[in-house]
């Protein structure tokens, strides 16, 4: 038996699973199993809580399928409030260890109620060999055109601790992503694959955004895909340098601040508790 927790941001849903006593010796397995909608739990990915001797706490996440991923924005929030309503701070602001470094989630507060969760996503890393993007080394990737399908599109690389490529669009509800996302996540241009952004732009404070993300195809939202998205925006002198994005499971408010630091501020829902009656396939 495993106790557990499952969290949604903005309907960006995951297994949570406190390590802080207890190792798993299998995440990639544990995740393929929990993940699945029909004979498991069911989420776009597992995040584990472990002790960590750099931050506060250590978060790690595993995809659908099983892959780790660096940082995931929705995950985050769910991580530090489980961290806070669960008791393990008091702290209302803290370090978390990720793969993309150490980040500071922040708990918002209202009349002594936790209102959503802002996050210091760090700075944005736009040159070629850091997102990474084959052929860009020393340059920005700012409206290059890349051919998907015979097709070309208008792509900005940005990396927020992992690979986002934000596609401009006139309409993202009707933009072909269940037919072409895989095609942009294992491009050629990007050896560690990416995450896909469809960019809807409102006005300069508004966007619709739809996202394919790597090892877990569409999800209702991306946390980090909306921080590049914004970061994107502005590059292209698009948006503003605060703006909304509109996902399909709700809405983010992103911050690119003028000390070079992305702010990323939503909600953060616990959805039910529970056991995993059978860990023996991926070793608990």
């Amino acid at each position: 038996m495993k106790n557990f927790t499952k969290w949604q941001g903005c309907g960006n849903d995951f297994v949570l699973l406190d390590c802080l006593q207890e190792d798993i010796q299998d995440y990639a397995a544990l995740a393929r199993k929990v993940c699945d909608r029909h004979y498991g739990v069911g989420a776009d990915g597992i995040l584990v809580v472990l002790p960590s001797d750099k931050a506060d706490f250590r978060m790690r996440i595993f995809n659908t399928d099983g892959s780790e991923a660096e940082m995931c924005g929705n995950g985050i929030r769910c991580f530090a409030r489980y961290l806070y309503d669960f008791g393990l701070t008091k702290k209302t602001s803290f370090t978390v260890e990720t793969g993309a470094g150490i980040l500071v989630p922040e708990i918002v507060l209202a009349d002594g109620q936790v209102r959503g969760v802002k996050v210091d996503m760090g700075e944005p890393h736009l040159l070629g060999e850091e997102i990474p993007v084959v052929g860009f080394d020393g340059q920005k990737v700012i409206n290059q055109v890349m051919t998907v399908e015979d097709q070309e599109y208008h792509f900005t690389a940005v990396s927020m601790g992992n690979p986002h490529c934000v596609i401009f669009v006139d309409d993202a509800e009707h933009f072909p992503i269940y037919e072409l996302g895989h095609k942009f996540e294992t491009h050629e241009l990007f050896p560690r694959k990416t995450n896909t952004e469809f960019v809807e732009v409102k006005d300069r404070k508004h966007v619709r955004m739809r996202v394919w993300e790597r090892g877990a195809a569409v999800t209702l939202a991306c946390g980090t895909g909306s921080c590049a998205t914004v970061v994107a925006g502005i590059l292209n002198d698009k948006l503003d340098r605060e703006a909304e994005v509109e996902l399909d499971g709700g809405k983010l408010l992103i911050h690119w601040a003028d000390n070079n630091h992305v702010f990323m501020t939503g909600p953060a829902e616990l959805v039910f508790s529970g056991e995993l009656a059978d860990c023996e396939a991926a070793s608990c």
